[in-house]
C-alpha cells in the first residue's frame, strides 16, 4: 500500500499534468541537498523515497578501487578491502552506500530549503509539459478565457495552461474583462524561466482565416480558397481569395447576402475594416486590385526579379492609392509580396523630362573663353573644381566666397563676366538669325530679276515671230506698187517735164 506522501505526491502530479516520477526525483534532490548542507559533506550523496513506508534514506556513494594507492578522493572512493567489510559481495567497479542519518536532525532551514528545491523542480516540469503540449500547436485558433491583466499584458486560462497576449499581439480597438471568453491564436511558444510559456495573439492574420471559414462555407469545403491576408490589427486588413468553381463569385461569397457573413467578422474584430480581393495570377492585374480603393492609370514590372512594380496613378488618386500614413499601399505590397513604387502623372512626367534631359547631350565650355576672369581667377576657381561656365553659372554666391581667395568684389566680378558672356552668345545667335533672313531675301529678289529678263527675252521671241509673219505681206504690196508704177510712168514724166 502506497505512503501518505506519495498519494500527495501523485494527486500533486494529476492537478499540474506532470509526471509522478518527476515529483519524486524533486523530493529526493531536495533531501540531498538538505542533508550536504547539514553535514558540510562533499561526498556524492543519494536519496531514495521508499513508496510503502513513505521514508526517505539518504546515503553516500563511493566507488571501489583495488588498492589504496588508487583512492584519490576518499570522498568519492573506497578501497575494495575496507568496502568488504561492509559488503562482502562488492567488487572493483563497484558502488557502496553509507547511510546517512537524516530524521530528526534535519531542521527548520534544511526543511524550507527542501520546499524550495521540491517547488522549482515542480515549475520546471510544468514548464516542459506545457511547451511539449503547446509546441505543435502553433497557428491554431483555440478558445480563451480572461484571467488577469498583469500591467499591458492579458491573461488567459487555455485550459491545462496560461497564455500571455503581449501588447504588440493585441489590437489597439479591444479590451477585455475578466471572466470574457474569446478566440485567440498561438503565436509561439517560449521556454520562459517564469511565467506562462504560450504567447497568445489577436492580432495575427490567422485569426481572420480562421472567422472566414467559419463564417464562409465555400471557404470551409474548398470551393473558395483564401490566397494571402495582409492585417495592421485594429486598422485594416486586405485578404485575397479566388473560387475553384467559375459558377460561384468568390468576393460575393465572403461578403455575403447584404454583407451578412463579412459584418460578422468586423464585429468579432471590432469594427476593423476588411478589403475582399479577387486573387489574380498575374501581378499586374493583382495590383490594380489591392491598392483599391484607389483607380490605378497603369502598372509597370519594373524588375520581375526581384518583384518590383510601379504603379502610376491620376493626380487626384495618389493620396488614396497611399492610404493613411501609407496603410493601402502596405498592405498592398504584403499582400502580393512585391516592392510597389506608386507616382503621380506629374511626377511620372517629370521623370521622364529628366532622364531625357539627361540623355541630352550637355555643353562645357572652358573658363578661359570668358573674358574678363582673368588667368590668376580662372586657376583659383580650377583648384576648387570649378572648370566650366556651366559649372560657375549653377554656382550661388555664398558657394563662390567659400572659395578661398573670392571675396564679394570677385563675385560680383564673376556674376558681371559671365553675364556679359551669356549675352554675347545670345547676340551672336540672334545676329545668325538676321544673316539668315538677308540671305533668304536676297534669294527671292534675285528670284525677281531674273523674271523680267526671262519675260523680255520671251517678248523679243515673240516680236521676231511677228516681223517673219509680217515679212511676206510686205513684199507683195511692193511688187503691186513697183508695177503699178511702171504703168503710170509716161504721165508722171510729162508731168514732170512741165513742172520744170
Amino acid at each position: 500500500m502506497a505512503s501518505e506522501l506519495y498519494n500527495t505526491i501523485d494527486a500533486l502530479s494529476r492537478e499540474k499534468g506532470i509526471d509522478p516520477q518527476i515529483v519524486v526525483s524533486a523530493v529526493e534532490d531536495a533531501i540531498v541537498m538538505a542533508t550536504r548542507k547539514y553535514y558540510k559533506s562533499q561526498e556524492n550523496l543519494r536519496a531514495k523515497l521508499d513508496k510503502e513506508t513513505g521514508k526517505i534514506n539518504a546515503f553516500a556513494v563511493k566507488t571501489v578501487v583495488e588498492t589504496p594507492e588508487q583512492v584519490e578522493d576518499p570522498n568519492l572512493q573506497i578501497t575494495l578491502e575496507d568496502a568488504r567489510k561492509v559488503d562482502p559481495a562488492l567488487e572493483v567497479g563497484g558502488e557502496l552506500q553509507i547511510p546517512k542519518v537524516t530524521e530528526g536532525i534535519l531542521g527548520r532551514i534544511a526543511a524550507q530549503l527542501a520546499k524550495q528545491v521540491i517547488f522549482q523542480k515542480v515549475r520546471e516540469a510544468e514548464r516542459d509539459t506545457v511547451y511539449n503540449e503547446y509546441i505543435g500547436r502553433v497557428g491554431e485558433i483555440v478558445n480563451a478565457t480572461v484571467k488577469r491583466v498583469e500591467g499591458p499584458d492579458v491573461i488567459f486560462d487555455i485550459g491545462k495552461a496560461e497564455a500571455r497576449m503581449p501588447r504588440k499581439e493585441q489590437s489597439r480597438l479591444e479590451s477585455f474583462a475578466i471572466g470574457e471568453r474569446v478566440r485567440v491564436v498561438i503565436a509561439r511558444v517560449e521556454r520562459a524561466s517564469k511565467g506562462p510559456g504560450v504567447v497568445a495573439s489577436r492580432a495575427a492574420p490567422e485569426l481572420v482565416q480562421h472567422l472566414f471559414q467559419t463564417e464562409v462555407p465555400e471557404i470551409y469545403d474548398g470551393t473558395v480558397v483564401i490566397r494571402a491576408i495582409a492585417r495592421e490589427a485594429g486598422e485594416r486588413t486586405k485578404i485575397a481569395v479566388m473560387s475553384k468553381d467559375k459558377d460561384v463569385d468568390a468576393v460575393g461569397a465572403c461578403v455575403g447576402m447584404k454583407g451578412m457573413r463579412v459584418q460578422s467578422i468586423i464585429r468579432e474584430l471590432r469594427g476593423e475594416k476588411i478589403d475582399i480581393i479577387e486573387y489574380h495570377e498575374d501581378a499586374v492585374t493583382f495590383a490594380e486590385k489591392a491598392l483599391q480603393p484607389a483607380k490605378v492609370s497603369r502598372v509597370t514590372v519594373v524588375d520581375s526579379a526581384d518583384k518590383h512594380l510601379e504603379v502610376v496613378v491620376d493626380d487626384s488618386q495618389l493620396s488614396l492609392a497611399i492610404g493613411k500614413k501609407g496603410q493601402n499601399v502596405r498592405l498592398a505590397a504584403k499582400l502580393l509580396g512585391w516592392k510597389i513604387d506608386i507616382k503621380s502623372e506629374e511626377e511620372k512626367r517629370q521623370e521622364v523630362e529628366l532622364q531625357m534631359a539627361a540623355m541630352a547631350p550637355q555643353a562645357s565650355t572652358p573658363l578661359e573663353n570668358v573674358t574678363g576672369l582673368g588667368e590668376g581667377l580662372v586657376e583659383k576657381l580650377s583648384a576648387a573644381g570649378v572648370t566650366t561656365v556651366e559649372a560657375l553659372a549653377d554656382m550661388t554666391p555664398e558657394q563662390l566666397e567659400a572659395i578661398e581667395g573670392i571675396g564679394p568684389k570677385t563675385v560680383e566680378k564673376i556674376s558681371l563676366a559671365v553675364n556679359n558672356y551669356f549675352a554675347s552668345l545670345e547676340a551672336g545667335a540672334a545676329e545668325g538669325e538676321v544673316a539668315a533672313e538677308g540671305v533668304s531675301a536676297q534669294e527671292e529678289v534675285v528670284g525677281e530679276e531674273v523674271a523680267p529678263e526671262a519675260a523680255a527675252e520671251a517678248a523679243s521671241g515673240e516680236v521676231a515671230a511677228e516681223e517673219e509673219a509680217a515679212a511676206p505681206e510686205a513684199t507683195a504690196e511692193a511688187e503691186a506698187a513697183s508695177e503699178e508704177q511702171e504703168e503710170r510712168g509716161p504721165e508722171d514724166g510729162s508731168a514732170s517735164e512741165k513742172t520744170e
